[in-house]
């Protein structure tokens, strides 16, 4: 109701309009706010020609309307009147609505509506009188008749007094026998207020009920309060009703104006015919824009997602790239740590033989200076005979010693400038150049299931890039199996997203699946979809799909994170003791199909579950917990069936190691039966099957099952023969 109330109120006092007006531009204003905006025009400057009244403008032809306009529309925001020199240019200003407004060139106190004069004992106007619109600013020179030239907008001035009527007091519940309670909604085919424990009681949305329309109290309040027709008169002949259409001036007219000629050429049609008319458009118009409208709310509430969403990618996205610069970092300093070793390494290794050439050289010189002060004090001695004994002896000995000092000895074997040198100027270039990739690959496109079909030998798969993705897709590259197990292979490559398969085989099953790609790589492929092709020779309206042989593992990509996947994916436990939900990669829509499962480890006796799921089904309960799902339960002494919450069915018989649990799916009766160690475990468990179905088993950690796929049908079962021991779950 707050966006209709600034439609109920006056562009230039801001206030609920109070005796509004209709101008030529179709624009409404109060009759009082009117008069304060008057300006007086010169004489010479009011051509006759361009008087107008409510009545005397046809088709409001603004181009003429902008040549006498007396104010200038440009985006200063100032007006004036060139030839008339005693009024200053005057400011516009801006109403409490946010509207220009060109106020009168003589400053009057503001409206007091106490003070207004009643209608029809206005003052008169003065001549030559102009008014400017408040919100698209054309100007009009008024005729003798002044403001009252101008229809008074009726509708409006009703809308306005339902709408004060339907805010001054709260509404009460009519069916509160004591101490009635507000009222919450309305029915407009009742015609009664309930409060909320009055429509539950009284009003349930059930039955023929369920198709009355509640509405909001005050709403209800409005339209009840249809207030009777009020009998319009003729602007130009005040006596005389208005009766007629003018569909060439488009308005109303009366018996006078037709008869006075200046209508009279003018088609005209019955006034009540056209109010129907034009009612039916302007409600056949409201269609549009409320459809308008509703997709405007719709998009509001995906932006206001989008900002939640933006804020919590943002946060993932800085604490990805603050993980992956410590990383960095990290890497980094473990290199730093390895190039300092090698540099400690050399620093030991130098000083080790400087050390060890300084030892053997002092070693050596404390040698000589030795041998050196002996010969000296030999060479002291008087005796010759005893110098000559002893004399050949001491040269050999110092030729040798010098002999020693020879070439190389006195020379350092390592010198003291480590021969190391750090190239870190590749490095510096790689992180002054790191950079976010301005693109990523595709994220996985999405099957659109309810356009996938097979017919004879033909199959038609459509798919679609998940909702708000942005990432660039230059194609798509659609794969198919062999339809017999075998290898993929590539069968179409390019930019379309449906594409139809032909010349497979007859009454085979075929896996498809799709990826897209672009410039920066090949995205991950979307669910593998599985399609069974017709019978040989059968028509499409009798084909019957008999038993089919598929082979699928369990998925690890949409499996709860407590779930535990070993044996190329086809062996299963879980780490919690809570119930997890696994499915099967392949999805099925057609034919017969029958897989088993074998109990490898059962402790504790759990109850696990069994059976088929949609691809939305919850991943943190049992499976059937939710509508989902369609499961056969089993503890070691029995079984129950189960589909959203409810259980049936229990049948004597349970599991322990080494059991063996069948399911089998077939999709031409619509029915889903399951076996206990190679015998039926109760009757059908779940028929009127449709649509798109995927393997699925829920279990917790006492639990561990192997997958057993690519199984024949089991003798016992006749594909599409009515099972007299059916009954439906």
């Amino acid at each position: 109701m707050d966006e209709l109330e600034e439609e109920l109120k006056c562009p230039v006092c801001g206030s609920f309009y109070r005796e509004p007006i209709i101008l030529p531009c179709s624009h409404n204003i109060c009759l009082a706010c009117a008069r304060n905006i008057l300006v007086q025009t010169p004489d010479a400057e009011s051509p006759q020609s361009s008087r107008a009244s409510g009545s005397g403008v046809s088709d409001y032809d603004y181009l003429d309307l902008d040549k006498m306009s007396l104010y200038s529309e440009a985006d200063s925001g100032y007006g004036s009147y060139g030839g008339f020199v005693s009024a200053p240019t005057t400011p516009c200003q801006k109403s409490p609505n946010g509207v220009r407004v060109f106020p009168p060139t003589v400053p009057q106190p503001p409206p007091q509506h106490h003070l207004l004069p009643q209608p029809g004992s206005l003052p008169p106007i003065p001549r030559n009188s102009c008014i400017t619109c408040p919100q698209c600013h054309r100007s009009l020179i008024l005729d003798d008749r002044g403001l009252r030239g101008f229809p008074k907008n009726r509708v409006l001035e009703g809308v306005v007094d339902r709408y004060q009527q339907s805010k001054a007091a709260a509404l009460k519940c009519q069916l509160c026998e004591k101490s009635p309670r507000e009222a919450t909604v309305m029915c407009e085919q009742c015609d009664v207020f309930y409060c909320d424990q009055c429509r539950l009681r009284c009003h349930p949305p059930r039955g023929p009920l369920a198709k009355h329309r509640l509405v909001p109290p005050a709403q209800g309040r409005i339209s009840r309060r249809a207030s009777p027709r009020k009998i319009s008169t003729c602007t130009e002949h005040e006596l005389e009703n208005l009766s007629m259409y003018c569909v060439q001036c488009k308005m109303p007219v009366c018996y006078q104006c037709l008869e006075e000629g200046k209508h009279g050429t003018h088609e005209v049609k019955a006034l009540g015919a056209m109010w129907k008319l034009h009612k039916g458009q302007l409600s056949q118009a409201l269609n549009g824009l409320s459809d308008r409208a509703t997709e405007a709310k719709e998009f509001l509430v995906q932006l206001r997602n989008m900002v939640q969403h933006i804020q919590e990618n943002g946060v993932e996205f800085e604490a990805c790239l603050v993980a992956q610069c410590d990383a960095l970092i990290d890497a980094l300093n473990r290199r730093k740590a390895q190039l300092l070793a090698r540099v400690n390494n050399e620093h030991e290794h130098k000083l080790k033989v400087v050390r060890d050439q300084i030892s053997h050289c002092t070693v050596k010189l404390r040698q000589t200076t030795g041998l050196m002060e002996y010969c000296l004090e030999v060479i002291k001695e008087n005796d010759p005979s005893g110098f000559l004994q002893i004399s050949d002896a001491l040269i050999r000995r110092v030729h040798m010693t010098e002999s020693q000092w020879g070439k190389g000895t006195l020379t350092p074997r390592m010198t003291s400038d480590f021969d190391l040198t750090l190239d870190s100027g590749p490095l510096l270039q790689t992180i002054h150049q790191l950079d976010f990739v301005q693109m990523k690959v595709p994220a996985a496109p999405m099957l659109q299931l309810e356009e996938c079909c097979t017919q004879n030998n033909s199959a038609t798969l459509s798919w679609k890039q998940p909702p708000l993705s942005t990432i660039t897709v230059d194609g798509y590259i659609l794969e198919l199996d062999d339809g017999n197990g075998g290898p993929f292979r590539e069968v179409y490559v390019g930019t379309e997203t449906i594409c139809t398969v032909d010349g497979l085989h007859f009454n085979s099953t075929y896996k498809s699946r799709v990826k897209a790609y672009n410039a920066s790589g090949v995205g991950q492929y979307s669910k593998t979809l599985i399609m069974q092709t017709s019978e040989t020779g059968l028509p499409p309206c009798d084909i019957q799909s008999i038993g089919t042989v598929a082979w699928f593992t369990f998925d690890p990509a949409s499996a709860h994170p407590d779930i535990i996947l070993s044996n190329d994916n086809l062996t299963v436990t879980c780490n919690s003791y809570d119930d997890r939900v696994v499915m099967g990669n392949s999805a099925f829509s057609r034919g017969v199909h029958y897989w088993e499962m074998t109990v490898d480890r059962y402790d504790n006796h759990p109850d696990p579950a069994f059976g088929i799921a949609r691809g939305d089904v919850l991943k943190d309960v049992m499976l059937g917990k939710d509508d989902k799902a369609w499961a056969m339960y089993v503890d070691n002494n029995r079984s129950w069936f189960m589909h959203n919450n409810s259980h049936t069915n229990r049948t004597d018989g349970g599991i322990s190691k080494g059991s063996t649990i069948g399911v089998l799916l077939d999709f031409t009766r619509g029915i889903l039966i399951f076996l206990l160690n190679d015998e039926q475990q109760g009757p059908v468990a779940f028929e009127g099957l449709e649509g798109v179905y995927y393997p699925a088993i829920s279990l917790n950690r006492n639990v561990q099952v192997t997958l057993h796929t690519g199984l024949p049908i089991p003798d016992f079962y006749t594909p599409g023969e009515a099972d007299p021991t059916s009954s439906v779950c």
